[in-house]
């Protein structure tokens, strides 16, 4: 009488390279756990122990790939994600102060804030608005903006820490000959 593991190797059918080449798709990163499903439910139909093996290796690679880049881009401080994340904020800073430039070449007067600005802007424009520096994705934050007076505002990024007036805060490029004040200091009511 055999048991249920011997009875398992001894029906094992050569599934051929066609089987392999499934199991091979499915270490293809996200799609490939289609592949490896298919061949887990290959492997247990035609009673292949190898099979199921490498199709269950296959996702769980997606799964750790994905995992990690989770980790390292929301999850970890001070990663070159980080820097990343900064140079595109200051890259965004900059397009929106050309944006705030030209709102106030049409309108005559600066945009009392950048929900009116986000408005104003064509439907598919390249101008984001909302603070790239946040690692929080439950919900978008426009970046700080105040205006000063008439002819002057300042704009800039919260930093990963979400807090205004701290060392990791974003400025702009200094861009000569408009209202921007790169060097003003927000006044927090704290």
């Amino acid at each position: 009488m055999l048991d249920n593991n011997q009875e398992f190797k001894q029906s094992e059918k050569s599934i051929g390279c066609l089987g392999f080449a499934v199991c091979g798709l499915s270490f293809i990163p996200l799609i490939g756990v289609l592949f490896g499903i298919i061949a887990i439910v290959w492997g247990v139909t035609a009673k292949n122990l190898k099979l199921i093996i490498v199709g269950v290796a296959g996702i769980l690679l997606t799964v750790v790939i994905y995992g990690s880049l989770g980790y390292f881009g929301f999850v970890q401080e001070g990663g070159v994600y980080d820097e990343l994340r900064a140079k595109m904020a200051k890259t965004q800073l900059t397009s929106a102060v050309q944006s705030i430039e030209f709102y106030k070449i049409q309108n005559g007067k600066y945009p009392e804030s950048l929900d009116v600005l986000q408005k104003s802007l064509p439907e598919n424009s390249f101008v984001f608005l909302y603070d790239a520096a946040q690692v929080n994705m439950d919900q978008a934050r426009f970046y700080y903006y105040e205006i000063i007076d008439e002819n002057s505002y300042h704009i800039r990024s919260y930093g990963r820490d979400g807090i205004i007036n701290t060392a990791d805060d974003i400025l702009p490029a200094q861009i000569e000959n408009v209202g921007l004040v790169a060097d003003y200091q927000v006044v927090t009511g704290l």
